[in-house]
């Protein structure tokens, strides 16, 4: 096992629209995509697809969409550590003007604990705060056998505060910010207390915030993409982890400016195409960004 994500898995259904139907309408979408979703599982995806193909422990049914889920797996080389549930969950995703609107039907009842994996080998561990209890498990071993911890903080979980006492990495959102009461800058001073080694707050076309090795507070401005060129933004914060990760696999003696400047041109691709699969990069696609779109005049704070 080269790295280990853990997460909720998900099959999304995106689909562009210029308007979403209520009561007896009807409406034509003008393209539809559809294809893995769930933040860590998007990740781990966005490694395997850049030439790392990880292990993932997440959710599965045996149902039609979970069957889709694994043939999916199978393509890109991944390993899925099933944690059995009922039913498959599923995202309706509708992207507009570099924002989207989501439903989820989510099945997290899990039926059996999680199973034990053999971590031996492992470089890395990243985590979204799905499946609390192995998140916090396979944090606390890979924490005693130096393997890198990483979390994607979206929002706050059930165990975020005790989870971030065994966190190498931890890259959260403007929402977690707000939901703890925090600006951004503040968020940073708090995980550097709670010992995160790294630790930075994405905030789209705000660019990212962040503080190094030596705990220096760094703003990595976003790219000047124009809107035009825009068409869906959602699993573009989940690619910029799986980026990093797979950057650091890569490189593991590389400043952490370079790792989170890799990931910067991977979610750059993500957000010109529609659908997680589609919004996936290559090595040539970060290239590609990296050399094409200027950044952003950065913000003032």
């Amino acid at each position: 096992m080269k790295a280990l994500f853990v997460g909720h898995s998900y099959i999304d259904v995106t689909f562009l629209s210029n308007v979403f139907p209520t009561g007896d309408e009807k409406a034509v979408a003008q393209d539809y995509a559809i294809s893995f979703g769930g933040n860590a599982v998007t990740a781990g995806f966005c490694c395997a697809k850049l030439g790392i193909s990880p292990d993932i422990l997440a959710t599965y049914a045996d149902d039609w969409l979970g069957r889709m889920f694994f043939d999916m797996a199978i393509k890109y080389g991944i390993t899925v550590h099933q944690r059995k549930v009922k039913e498959s969950s599923l995202s309706f995703i509708m992207p507009k003007d570099g924002k989207r609107a989501i439903v989820r039907c989510r099945d997290d009842n899990d039926l059996h604990p999680f199973p034990p994996l053999n971590m031996d080998g492992c470089k890395a561990l990243h985590l979204d705060g799905h499946q609390p209890d192995a998140a916090l498990e396979y944090a606390k071993i890979c924490r005693g056998k130096g393997i890198l911890t990483s979390l994607d903080g979206g929002a706050v979980r059930s165990n975020t505060e005790e989870l971030l006492n065994y966190i190498d990495v931890a890259v959260v959102s403007e929402l977690m910010c707000e939901q703890m009461n925090f600006k951004p800058f503040e968020m940073l001073e708090y995980l550097k207390g709670r010992g995160v080694k790294i630790g930075g707050v994405t905030m789209g076309s705000n660019g990212f915030v962040w503080y190094d090795e030596q705990g220096k507070v760094n703003v990595l401005p976003a790219f000047n993409v124009p809107l035009s060129l825009i068409i869906d933004s959602n699993g573009a914060g989940d690619i910029f982890h799986g980026a990093y990760v797979y950057s650091y696999l890569s490189r593991p003696d590389a400043p952490w400016k370079e790792h989170f400047q890799f990931a910067r041109g991977a979610s750059t691709h993500a957000i010109q195409h529609l659908g997680n699969e589609a919004s996936l990069p290559t090595l040539g696609d970060i290239a590609t960004a990296m050399n094409t779109f200027k950044e952003r005049p950065p913000t003032q704070f």
